[in-house]
């Protein structure tokens, strides 16, 4: 599939709502970081997102706001397998990679052992 860019885009079009797979990109104009955060965020999807800017204190201020579950700055899309791997919204439940994506896979069982031979509540410790 050719590349392809995508002008004068609306925000009632589907092409801006949905996630597009391919080498699809939709250009819209904003005016303040706000509205871009805003454009950014008007979607039922966050997988990733990008902020490119000489000024970094900018780049925090807007990777803050991004309802995304991965963020880049300055670049876009290297992907470390120590790092967590997952979206927010519509585009993700869960992590893969990382510490976060073996919990995935982890079945946790919680164990408490009361220790003391004072009541606690109803319960009576047996006696020893």
């Amino acid at each position: 599939m050719e590349p392809a860019i995508i002008t004068n885009v609306t925000r009632s079009m589907e092409i801006w709502k949905e996630e597009v797979f391919g080498p699809v990109l939709c250009v819209k104009t904003f005016t303040t970081e706000e509205e871009a955060i805003e454009l950014a965020n008007d979607t039922h999807y966050g997988l990733g997102a990008a902020v490119i800017s000489k000024d970094l204190e900018r780049c925090e201020r807007v990777s803050k706001g991004f309802e995304a579950g991965i963020v880049w700055i300055n670049c876009s899309q290297p992907c470390f397998s120590q790092a967590p791997w997952g979206g927010k919204k519509r585009s993700g439940f869960g992590r893969e990679l990382g510490e976060r994506g073996l919990e995935n896979y982890q079945n946790v069982k919680q164990v408490t052992r009361y220790i003391s031979d004072q009541p606690w509540g109803w319960y009576k410790p047996p006696s020893q």
